[in-house]
């Protein structure tokens, strides 16, 4: 166990994202956006890094009483390490649409949002 952690304190595992066609968007999740797929389990399947701690749950609505899209802001940030713009610009090449390119922000962070095929937004910062 990690120092500093307490036995019973609770922890992150997944936050899910509905997805209109599973398979799609493990393809574009790992393709394009570059994550891993972390487990694989008929409807539970996610993807993250390895490694990294926390995973996104591709969730079908459809599987789970025809719950619908929620197309917006997921309030998801994914951490990318190393030069935001550079990484940026090597996602668009695989095609990631942009809700707003990576930019510096006046508090001095630099990051951007992409969109899903599902048009769920996902917010991109530079780690360390």
């Amino acid at each position: 166990m990690p120092a500093g952690t307490k036995t019973g304190e609770p922890w992150i595992a997944s936050v899910a994202v509905m997805v209109s066609d599973r398979e799609r968007s493990k393809k574009w999740y790992t393709e394009s956006l570059g994550m891993s797929v972390l487990q694989d389990m008929q409807h539970w399947v996610t993807v993250g890094r390895k490694g990294k701690g926390g995973a996104i749950h591709l969730c079908l609505g459809s599987e789970i009483g025809g719950l619908p899209l929620e197309p917006g802001n997921t309030g998801i940030l994914v951490m990318v390490d190393g030069d935001l713009k550079k990484e940026c610009a090597t996602l668009k090449e695989r095609g990631v649409e942009f809700v707003h390119e990576a930019k510096k922000q006046p508090w001095g962070v630099w990051d951007a949002m992409i969109r899903d095929p599902d048009g769920n937004e996902i917010l991109l910062m530079q780690g360390d």
